[in-house]
């Protein structure tokens, strides 16, 4: 089954990482996915304040806002699609994560099929 591990970090430093965690920790991270055989496909997403929020109100208006939200706390940084048995399997990846440390958080999403 196929399950999107979304990374979100509480803070962010000065070049819009995880301050909890360094590069050389992903790049372990990201090969032990690569290597298990469960890797999908993952993004790191750019700098929040190249954010764009659209929102279409019930008139069909277009309202279009540049940068982060004001009201967030945690920003979202990434993810992982991988391929798992079950979501037991999926929280061990999430919980191995880089960015489930200090101030971050995974969240795990299965994945619709609507194949079936």
């Amino acid at each position: 089954m196929k399950y999107m591990l979304l990374i979100h970090s509480g803070a962010v430093d000065a070049e819009g990482g995880a301050p909890e965690c360094g590069v050389e920790e992903w790049m372990a991270y990201d090969k032990e996915v690569k290597d298990a055989g469960i890797f999908v496909s993952g993004e790191s997403l750019a700098d929040l304040v190249t954010a764009t929020t659209v929102r279409v109100g019930e008139a069909g208006e277009r309202t279009v806002t540049d940068g982060p939200f004001a009201e967030s706390r945690e920003v979202l940084g990434g993810f992982y699609v991988i391929d798992v048995p079950n979501l037991d399997v999926a929280l061990d990846w999430a919980a191995r994560c880089p960015g489930a440390r200090g101030s971050g958080a995974m969240v795990v999403r299965p994945i619709a099929d609507f194949s079936v």
